[in-house]
């Protein structure tokens, strides 16, 4: 699936690169929602979650300093399910199975302790896991099982 990505993403992107010597296959940035908190999501290649976060996560701290926002980084992945996870995490998710009905729907088995992690404050988490789903794999929901 293509990716259009706006002037300011691919700004982000350039930054985060120069920064981490990690590669961001896309970015979504979003304003500030109902903790006002703005943030930047990164999509990373797999392989470099290391190099983008740094040792103790100093590298992705200097990077969300530099931006003034939160920054949160997401590994690719080359399946939708395993990609869904990814975007889920630092929840633990046991399985995630894909349904092609009348719309695409990811459901994720996620540990019950972790299900507000998954969610994330004001469903945060879901919503940047659901954006980024959308755009590379034309998952419409996912839901939480």
């Amino acid at each position: 699936m293509r990716v259009t990505l706006s002037d300011e993403a691919r700004q982000y992107i350039a930054l985060f690169e120069d920064e981490t010597g990690a590669t961001a296959r896309d970015c979504v940035v979003f304003e500030g929602g109902d903790d006002g908190e703005e943030r930047i999501v990164f999509l990373v290649k797999p392989g470099d979650m290391a190099k983008a976060i740094g040792s103790g996560g100093e590298t992705v701290r200097n990077l969300e300093s530099q931006l003034d926002k939160a920054v949160v980084l997401v590994e690719d992945a080359d399946t939708p399910e395993a990609f869904v996870a990814n975007a889920l995490a630092p929840a633990a998710v046991y399985n995630v199975t894909v349904s092609e009905d009348d719309e695409t729907v990811a459901y994720a088995e996620v540990d019950s302790e972790d299900t507000g992690i998954a969610i994330g404050e004001g469903g945060r988490n879901i919503t940047a896991a659901e954006k980024l789903a959308k755009r590379h794999y034309d998952i419409d929901d996912i839901q939480l099982t």
